[in-house]
């Protein structure tokens, strides 16, 4: 991304003399910290003229082989991840000494032009249909959100006579539904981190402990991490059970504001407020699905908190205010909301498996296409030519083929 003088924000250097400069078509290698990050791709083509600090490196080559080639023998390399293999350091960091003697594929520059000209071919078409699932996932995302939304504020009655909730992300609701604060519902906190430099926290753990990406699976069955009973000692760890709601309370991508119920006993770092809600006052589920139908408010709210840049508060969940129908009612319709959103979450999880198989695919055609497995020269040759202006009906066509079929996905009722 090309940014402009006015929209550098964070730690921006005084002077960039000391940057490398990159030229279009340079290759640009992120050769950092492969011990911990194994999924990110690490190569790029540049498009354009710009600078990149130290951290990173400038690759450029030369004689026979074509710059668009090597960016893509790289990026088969780094597919089949064979630079986790390389690198020194503690967090296995490359440097050009792990480039030098690397085995390079050279194959005449015509067919180095063929490769090029058929994976761009093939990606085009990939990623356009890549894009439109992602687009349909939005779309059904968004449908859910509705359908969720309408039961917690309005009930499964239509004709239901309705009240002013005195707040705006609820607006009316059934006249005999009340308005609690969710403090008055349960029990509020937070968790921590121990430190990693203390071993016998972490060594033979056995106790889950959970950080806030685990929340984007709605319900928490399993951890990747563990503590030992000495962290819950001695650490600020609460002792969670299954029922337990937990949001994602930091960070700046779709995480913040999102909830779980968990259904083990585990838990949290600093990043996560738990809700141990009273049952006698609430379902856990319906609380579940108040909070996804409050997720929008919450990010506003969160947003819009001054000092702690993008952060929720356990004092911001305890003040906040969902509409709570009578226990029967509340059973009543997270049965209905499970029956209707179950339809929306199989197609949802039809097209993630979709993406899969398409990035799979493509993985497999670039390393193929590249070390010569596939011979592409003659099927280049008959592909007609493509524009810029291909990109934009790509996104044309996305648009077409990203209308779901949502037939009988309406908003439930009773």
């Amino acid at each position: 991304m090309v940014k402009s003088d006015d929209r550098l924000r964070g730690l921006v250097p005084e002077s960039f003399e000391t940057y490398q400069i990159v030229e279009p078509r340079d290759i640009v290698v992120r050769p950092t910290d492969l011990q911990n990050d194994w999924n990110s791709l690490r190569f790029a083509l540049s498009p354009h003229r710009g600078i990149i600090t130290s951290a990173y490196i400038c690759l450029r080559t030369q004689g026979e082989m074509t710059r668009e080639y090597g960016y893509l023998l790289l990026h088969a390399y780094d597919l089949k991840k064979i630079f986790y293999g390389l690198g020194s350091g503690l967090r296995q960091n490359l440097d050009w000494e792990d480039f030098k003697s690397l085995p390079c594929l050279v194959p005449p520059v015509a067919e180095q032009d063929a490769v090029v000209r058929f994976l761009d071919h093939a990606d085009r078409r990939i990623r356009r249909a890549t894009r439109a699932k992602q687009k349909m996932i939005a779309l059904l995302n968004e449908q859910k959100q509705a359908v969720i939304h309408r039961a917690v504020t309005r009930g499964l009655d239509p004709n239901v006579r309705l009240k002013p909730s005195g707040m705006d992300w609820l607006g009316d609701v059934p006249v005999h539904w009340e308005v609690w604060r969710i403090g008055r519902l349960g029990r509020i906190g937070n968790g921590s981190t121990p430190s990693r430099s203390h071993q016998a926290y972490w060594d033979g753990g056995t106790r889950p402990w959970l950080n806030s990406s685990s929340v984007n699976r709605g319900r928490i069955r399993h951890a990747d991490q563990f503590v030992t009973d000495l962290a819950l000692q001695e650490c600020h760890l609460p002792r969670l059970t299954p029922g337990t709601l937990l949001v994602a309370i930091t960070g700046q991508g779709r995480t913040r504001g999102t909830a779980a119920i968990l259904e083990m006993e585990a838990t949290i770092n600093q990043h996560m407020a738990y809700i141990a809600p009273d049952r006698d006052r609430v379902i856990s589920e319906y609380l579940r699905l108040s909070l996804i139908a409050a997720y929008p408010e919450l990010r506003r709210i969160s947003d819009g908190s001054g000092s702690t840049k993008g952060a929720l508060t356990c004092g911001d969940l305890s003040q906040f205010k969902v509409a709570l129908p009578p226990q029967d009612e509340q059973g009543r319709i997270v049965a209905a909301v499970e029956t209707s959103v179950g339809e929306i979450e199989r197609a949802i999880a039809g097209s993630a498996a979709s993406i899969d198989l398409l990035n799979e695919y493509r993985s497999r055609l670039i390393t193929d296409v590249v070390t010569g497995r596939l011979d592409v020269r003659d099927a280049a040759a008959s592909l007609p030519e493509e524009s810029r202006d291909s990109e934009l009906l790509d996104d044309i066509a996305v648009e077409q083929m990203a209308e779901p079929d949502v037939e009988g996905l309406e908003p439930i009722e009773a």
